[in-house]
């Protein structure tokens, strides 16, 4: 498995300190952030999960941690819209430029609006997808807010 990716690539060139943890990745998982968790031995709410959304027919991403469900209301509004619904993992790929179960918010080949829910920052660290299936970057959510121009709101 390659450590260098688009999504490490574009953190390091924001300057963000990270580590990168490898897992055994599990295609037939139910919950794919879940099992990330149980497989690096770390609380399901410090692993955050990607998600790609459309906002009124408009590619968004929403991370949020592993063990909560986005509230597609709060997410449409957060973003001035009226309806927010998942993307076709066809439309996700394509999107991102990364496959499903590995598409990190970092190193997206189309850039849209990221929000990244409040509750992570009760952690000093989150694991967020490195861009590839079994791949996780440790960082500060503030540094990944930083280095993705993100919004911290509420989504769950």
């Amino acid at each position: 498995m390659s450590k260098t990716t688009r999504a490490t690539q574009a953190l390091h060139r924001a300057g963000v300190p990270f580590s990168v943890h490898t897992y055994e990745y599990d295609p037939n998982a139910e919950r794919i952030g879940l099992q990330a968790a149980e497989a690096i031995g770390t609380d399901p709410s410090t692993v955050l999960k990607t998600l790609m959304v459309l906002v009124d027919g408009m590619p968004a991403c929403a991370v949020v941690p592993s063990d909560k469900e986005v509230n597609l209301k709060k997410l449409a509004a957060a973003l001035g819209g009226k309806a927010a619904q998942m993307m076709k993992p066809a439309d996700a790929e394509r999107v991102t430029g990364y496959h499903v179960g590995g598409i990190s918010p970092f190193g997206q080949k189309k850039r849209v609006p990221i929000l990244i829910e409040r509750s992570a920052f009760a952690h000093m660290e989150v694991f967020m997808n490195g861009g590839q299936r079994g791949l996780q970057v440790k960082l500060r959510p503030t540094d990944a807010v930083s280095a993705l121009d993100a919004r911290v709101v509420e989504l769950v």
